[in-house]
């Protein structure tokens, strides 16, 4: 099947359907310059430099026993304030606000889907644009934990109020989902019409279960490389993300 077709029949499905719902993963937001640190090569280069591999940086335990790596490798490869959205983020607004999308369930932490101006967003594993005190719970921002001022050997970011570690609010690894995003996500996939599943492999979980919850007919896949889901769909499509919604957009609206 040729690019274009694939573009006119995912162009179709989501003007026939009542209820699109989108869900991405970090392929979504490769194209904006943030790596996947999943990636071989990503693997590779952080298990190097940091002596664990990503799983384990970015594991509770890691958080509780080792803070200071935890933070230095958090603020050295998660933290991407210059980044851009890119047309996937950009054209999903646009559906969005056409009242052609529902909803955007994502499981990418940099804030991009709002930046591009989605209104309703869920974020499976939370945002590195907010952090708040383990201890009492003040709030705080991105800058203010960037700030070394406000660091623990310029490093681990302290509450000024009780002076404990201020943590991303986001979702580690030994951690469960949030309860209520994860139920708001489940009713979304249940009453959906139409799935599009985008930048994920689907092979890391909880997040990746919910596909279960889908029991529309119109599933559709947009990933480099095969997913575990690929027999389900109603069509697959192998292209970057940025460069297939960027040709939806002028199918829909040009």
């Amino acid at each position: 099947m040729n690019d274009k077709i694939e573009i006119e029949m995912l162009d179709e499905l989501i003007r026939q359907s009542k209820n699109t719902v989108f869900f991405g993963g970090a392929g979504v937001s490769t194209e904006s310059g943030i790596p996947d640190f999943r990636s071989s090569e990503g693997l590779y280069t952080i298990q190097k430099v940091y002596g664990y591999p990503p799983e384990q940086l970015l594991s509770r335990r890691i958080f509780k026993q080792k803070p200071e790596l935890f933070f230095r490798y958090h603020k050295e490869n998660l933290i991407a304030k210059d980044a851009k959205p890119n047309a996937a983020h950009i054209a999903l607004a646009k559906l969005e606000s056409q009242g052609l999308l529902e909803m955007v369930i994502t499981q990418n932490v940099d804030n991009l889907h709002q930046a591009a101006g989605s209104q309703n967003v869920l974020e499976l594993h939370g945002s590195n644009w907010r952090h708040y005190c383990v201890d009492c719970g003040e709030k705080y921002t991105l800058e203010y934990t960037l700030d070394p001022i406000n660091c623990r050997d310029e490093v681990v970011p302290v509450c000024e109020k009780c002076g404990n570690i201020v943590r991303p609010d986001v979702i580690l690894y030994d951690e469960k989902l949030n309860k209520r995003i994860c139920y708001k996500a489940i009713q979304a996939i249940e009453s959906a019409v139409l799935l599009i599943v985008g930048g994920t492999s689907l092979a890391v979980y909880p997040a990746a279960g919910l596909l279960k919850y889908f029991y529309g007919n119109n599933l559709v896949l947009i990933n480099k490389t095969e997913t575990p889901h690929d027999n389900e769909t109603q069509l697959i499509i192998r292209q970057p993300i940025g460069e297939v919604f960027d040709e939806l957009m002028k199918s829909i609206f040009e």
